[in-house]
């Protein structure tokens, strides 16, 4: 009786080692949930600047006000009929 108590008492502690410390054990899964939400939220943060391109992309090829405002902003431009004012403090 004593040798299947402890028989079974062994096969307890190594499935309990090996659901808590093992290789796919609940640590690893969560770390990996973790590890998931970080790469999610990189993802739609990526997603929203993809979103923004592309709309400043079709803005650059379809209009001509966006870039006006990129030369004049970027570039420091003025256009043909206005006066450049420098101030200094």
């Amino acid at each position: 009786m004593k040798i299947l108590f402890s028989t079974l008492t062994l096969i307890f502690l190594t499935l309990q080692y090996q659901l808590w410390l093992g290789e796919d054990s609940v640590r690893s899964l969560n770390m990996l949930e973790d590890e998931l939400a970080a790469q999610r939220a990189e993802n739609e943060n990526l997603e929203a600047r993809n979103r923004l391109l592309e709309i400043e992309v079709v803005d650059l090829k379809n209009g001509l006000e966006a870039v006006e405002e990129r030369a004049r902003s970027e570039l420091g431009m003025i256009g043909e009929d206005e006066t450049f004012y420098l101030i200094i403090d």
